[in-house]
């Protein structure tokens, strides 16, 4: 017996006559299994060794080329009733994806050690922390679970004090894509992953069990599990504000949440507490309060660079492991966006030859504890959380949408978070200008029906003064030349200073049937090549193009049918009256 938990003691016996592995490793999180790991991973060739005098404990994965991403059309959410998956996803009844993962599972481990991983999904001693335990065949996996959460035995000690932790199954398996299909039972708090070894796939604390299967919890136990960043702005002065903001891919995220401020903005500092995933729990004082439940990044590596976002850049430099990126001649990590340095291996580890395409891969990552980034902030540590003053919503949009704008109240952000979008680039689609709806950024990740989501949103409006504000930003507004008209990346503290101060009620702002827009004078553009007449451009909406946008949100939202909150329509029927 390994644990005083009987419920996973029973669980982790079952898998074992299920899955047949050679060895059972139950995971303790340490330094030293960290280091045994690693080194039977390098000897087995899953992990290569990188520069270790430039980068003193960093390795490269190179994955199968068939398993580099995550597999969207093979992930389900297998809820008793089709409806309460909703059209936002993948259905399949409980029964069949048990069976048919049953038969996958069977006898997968043989010749394999199974690893019993318990990890804790935010501050172990946090009460908006939720446990999970992984039971996996890849030891690449536990290394990268390692960084990515709080791993090991004191997740283990508060698993058997709560008495609660989501079960997530996860084999290799054959690598075959034919074989692989990723399960999600909310009603059971269960994952089962078969066929991946990618890290959304496989590190089942991710997206997963913290996006997944923690909005599903949230919806029940009154909280929210959001694709997030959040990271707290302080002033000259000292005072420190939350905020926590939602994007679609290619949008700006990462970089957000490492933003270094312009020179202009001397004594302004950014504190990153997580750029990915965040939990809000209202607290006592009747405020949202939260966490980064991850405990390490698992980023995109092609685009991170000196220019684009060098605390992430600085980061890298030492323990972290690096998957499907390309190496240089001095056995360095590479990518598209990091240097002019020309890599002499790809990412499959053929010698480099630009007829073969990107030398990393697209979709190449790197796995590294928070506490690496320069701007870490240590608040991310608190049980307690951070309370957070606004939430930010934001889409690439060419014209319509300007580069900030404020929404009336609580239920009128919700349809603004509801009915955000991006519209499609030609590289990605090869037409341009379509309109694709990510409703808070979690079309991918949200483990239940968008309209049962949407209502839950909307159940947080009975404490409007304590709530965050909510706004729209949009930084990719293109003139009549298809040239950007905002500069964007450490530029865009001056659209979150607007924010902040918004937040402390020290500025006005001109109302539009959209909502709040800041007075020209509100926005500091010292130190840009920007003048007040591009500033009005960014800043403008013009009714009769919105007109047409709220008739695709209402063309968008009656796709949810008699599920769709009322209120929610009402507020759509609201801007679209006072568009009129």
């Amino acid at each position: 017996m390994n644990t005083t938990n009987q419920e996973l003691n029973v669980w982790v016996a079952d898998v074992a006559r299920q899955t047949q592995p050679a060895h059972i490793v139950w995971c303790d999180g340490s330094q030293n299994e960290y280091d045994n790991l690693v080194a039977e991973l390098l000897e087995t060739g899953d992990l290569l060794e990188l520069n270790q005098q430039t980068h003193p404990g960093c390795y490269l994965h190179r994955s199968d080329p068939n398993d580099v991403a995550r597999m969207e059309h093979l992930t389900y959410i297998c809820s008793t009733d089709a409806d309460d998956a909703g059209l936002n996803n993948n259905w399949l009844a409980p029964t069949e994806a048990h069976n048919k993962m049953d038969d996958l599972f069977a006898g997968s481990m043989q010749g394999r050690t199974m690893y019993v991983v318990p990890y804790c999904m935010g501050p172990i001693d946090s009460p908006l922390s939720r446990c999970g335990v992984e039971i996996t065949d890849s030891a690449y996996v536990v290394v990268n679970m390692r960084k990515m959460t709080r791993m090991g035995s004191a997740a283990l000690s508060r698993i058997e004090r709560d008495q609660v932790f989501v079960k997530g199954l996860h084999s290799t398996g054959e690598l075959d894509p034919e074989r692989r299909f990723i399960m999600h039972f909310p009603e059971e708090l269960q994952i089962q992953s078969y066929g991946s070894g990618y890290g959304g796939n496989a590190l089942l604390g991710k997206k997963c069990h913290a996006l997944r299967i923690a909005s599903h919890q949230a919806r029940q136990e009154g909280w929210l599990a959001e694709h997030m960043l959040i990271v707290g702005i302080e002033s000259p002065e000292g005072e420190k504000t939350y905020l926590a903001a939602a994007f679609p891919s290619a949008c700006g995220k990462t970089n957000l949440a490492m933003l270094i401020p312009p020179a202009s903005y001397a004594g302004w500092k950014v504190w990153t507490v997580g750029d990915d995933i965040c939990w809000l729990r209202p607290g006592e004082d009747g405020r949202l309060w939260a966490i980064n439940p991850e405990a390490g990044f698992f980023g995109v590596a092609p685009g991170t660079g000196a220019e684009t976002n060098p605390n992430a850049l600085a980061m890298l430099n030492k323990d972290a492991i690096f998957t499907n990126v390309a190496v240089t001649a001095d056995n360095e990590p590479w990518w598209e966006g990091k240097s002019d340095e020309k890599p002499v291996k790809d990412w499959l580890g053929r010698d480099y030859d630009p007829e073969n395409g990107p030398a990393a891969h697209p979709n190449s990552r790197f796995t590294v504890s928070i506490k690496n980034c320069p701007c870490y902030a240590p608040e991310s540590e608190a049980a307690s959380g951070v309370p957070i003053s606004a939430i930010i919503f934001g889409g690439r949009r060419e014209s319509l949408v300007p580069l900030i704008f404020q929404s009336f109240d609580w239920p009128h952000g919700v349809l603004v978070g509801a009915s955000m979008a991006s519209e499609t680039t030609a590289a990605a689609t090869g037409t341009t200008g379509i309109v694709r709806r990510d409703p808070m950024a979690m079309k991918p990740f949200c483990g239940y029906n968008f309209a049962d989501y949407w209502a839950h949103w909307l159940s947080f409006a009975d404490q409007p003064d304590k709530l965050p504000k909510i706004f729209h930003v949009n930084w990719f507004r293109k003139d009549e030349q298809g040239r950007f008209m905002w500069p964007g990346f450490g530029e865009n503290m001056r659209v979150l200073e607007w924010i902040v101060r918004r937040c402390a009620d020290q500025l006005g702002a001109r109302q539009t049937p959209i909502g709040y827009v800041p007075n020209i004078d509100d926005i500091n553009l010292d130190g840009l090549p920007i003048d007040t007449y591009t500033l009005k451009r960014l800043l403008e909406v013009v009714a009769e193009n919105w007109t047409d946008e709220l008739a695709q949100i209402q063309q968008y939202l009656e796709q949810y049918g008699d599920r769709l909150p009322a209120a929610l329509k009402a507020e759509q029927q609201k801007v679209a009256k006072q568009l009129v």
